[in-house]
């Protein structure tokens, strides 16, 4: 393995934890097997020197294959290979990813994606997820099943960064209106949530709750409410051994099929699948 940084004297990393690098930028000429930028919570404001843009260019034309970890897409980015490429990264930076490198296909949701030679991946503990896909990629499932077992990980995690609770997304004011609607739609899943009664419910009309809604949170009330009722059975399915039709109808899907439609779209897994995965025994 070789660490790449700016220069050969110890640096220190964004948690203040001094590194050495192995090669400075311009030393560094490959081919490597695998080339990984590293993220940092500052990547996605920081400006790129053209010493690094010039190394990661290089680097990535000469390697096998090359990517990001969590916050590294901005610096890929910013060397303009994710042109047209569909790629991933922390969910809290994947807006902010897209909004600056608007030729990107940022997928909001995946843990790690490949396309091609280029492999992205969500937060930190996602490029443990992508590590473990390339093993079993180059030595086959068996191995890394017992890479998986010796770091006491899961070894194929399923779903996506949906995982998370929409309500850490809401972002706005508590006193808001807008910010009132989560603790509504959390307490009436079983309602249909259509627009309209949401609107009803903070005294506006339909359109202008459904604009100042997409201005506060960057989506859809009908996204949101979907997104809500994937969270409530996904707690369900961790936590209780109701059968899916009892938990489809008190999130409000209705009926078992919907909520495996919507599992398959949001996290890519069926109920059954996420519960055999994830259940509290």
């Amino acid at each position: 393995m070789t660490l790449i940084g700016p220069g050969r004297a110890p640096f220190a990393a964004s948690n203040r934890m001094l590194l050495a690098a192995d090669a400075d930028y311009s030393e560094a000429i490959g081919p490597f097997d695998l080339f990984l930028v590293a993220g940092g919570p500052e990547l996605p404001t920081r400006d790129t020197s053209r010493e690094l843009i010039e190394c990661i260019v290089r680097l990535s034309n000469s390697s096998v294959v090359y990517g990001s970890i969590c916050t590294g897409a901005f610096m890929l980015g910013a060397a303009g290979l994710l042109d047209g490429r569909r790629v991933t990264t922390h969910w809290q930076n994947a807006k902010q990813l897209a909004a600056r490198f608007p030729a990107a296909d940022v997928d909001f949701d995946k843990i790690f994606l490949r396309d091609g030679r280029l492999i992205t991946s969500a937060g930190v503990t996602a490029g443990i997820d992508l590590a473990l896909a390339l093993v079993r990629e180059d030595h086959g499932p068996a191995i890394s099943l017992a890479v998986a077992k010796r770091l006491v990980v899961v070894a194929q995690r399923l779903g996506g960064q949906s995982q998370f609770s929409p309500y850490v997304e809401m972002g706005t004011d508590a006193a808001s209106p807008i910010s009132s609607i989560a603790t509504y739609v959390m307490e009436n899943l079983n309602h249909a949530l259509s627009v309209a009664e949401l609107a009803a419910t903070v005294a506006m009309s339909e359109r202008t709750f459904a604009r100042a809604f997409a201005s506060a949170t960057g989506s859809t009330p009908a996204q949101f409410v979907e997104r809500a009722r994937v969270d409530a059975a996904r707690a369900l399915l961790e936590g209780t051994h109701k059968p899916l039709k009892v938990i489809s109808h008190e999130c409000g899907f209705k009926n078992p099929k919907r909520m495996r439609e919507v599992f398959l779209k949001r996290l890519g897994v069926l109920p059954t699948q996420y519960r055999d995965q994830f259940l509290i025994r």
